[in-house]
């Protein structure tokens, strides 16, 4: 375990130092929570062009309870491991580049991995059939927002992939349980 936590240490230091200042205000935005909301209104907007008002409302309730479980989750998992993030634990955040804005105490693992990820996992599933282009665009984001937790200097890339495999995982069992759901409500598949 503890070479696990010093490869974890040293890859973080690595991926961290790599960046510059001309970089830090576009990975400042990209892990701003706030800064996603014209993707979350581009992406309603398709849900909606998909399946209209009802399937929309429906599939809303399905995002709320993903994210709401990711959320959760890590929660969870921070205060049961109680590991420190990188910019409070000792002998890294003395390397590390902390552009962050704030720094929380515990950082195992990434809500904001976990979240993103499931939140393109889903809704790339769900939009497939109709926008072949949307799960690998959506896969794409979800790997930059994972990694802009890293840049910042708030997670460690073992936080970031648990965050991103959970988030895949919660997505996959809420996928499956829309569309049976959404074929028991409106008797159609998707």
């Amino acid at each position: 375990m503890n070479t696990l936590k010093e490869l974890d240490h040293e890859v973080f230091l690595f991926l961290n130092n790599l960046g510059t200042e001309t970089w830090d205000p576009f990975w400042l935005f990209l892990t701003n929570k706030w800064s996603s909301i014209p993707l979350y209104a581009f992406l309603l907007f398709l849900i909606y062009k998909k399946f209209g008002l009802k399937g929309t409302l429906y599939s809303l309730v399905a995002v709320a309870l993903l994210i709401t479980a990711t959320d959760q989750l890590a929660n969870v998992f921070k205060h049961g491991f109680e590991r420190l993030r990188p910019c409070r634990q000792e002998g890294v955040m003395e390397q590390a580049r902390f552009i962050a804005v704030r720094c929380g105490s515990y950082g195992y693992f990434s809500a904001h991995a976990a979240s993103s990820m499931a939140l393109a996992v889903f809704v790339g599933l769900i939009l497939k059939s109709k926008y072949k282009w949307i799960f690998p665009v959506l896969l794409v984001w979800a790997l930059l927002v994972g990694y802009s937790r890293i840049y910042v200097g708030v997670h460690y890339p073992g936080d970031v992939l648990t965050g991103i495999i959970i988030g895949a995982l919660i997505a996959l069992l809420v996928y499956a349980l829309h569309r049976f759901g959404f074929a028991k409500l409106f008797k159609e598949t998707y």
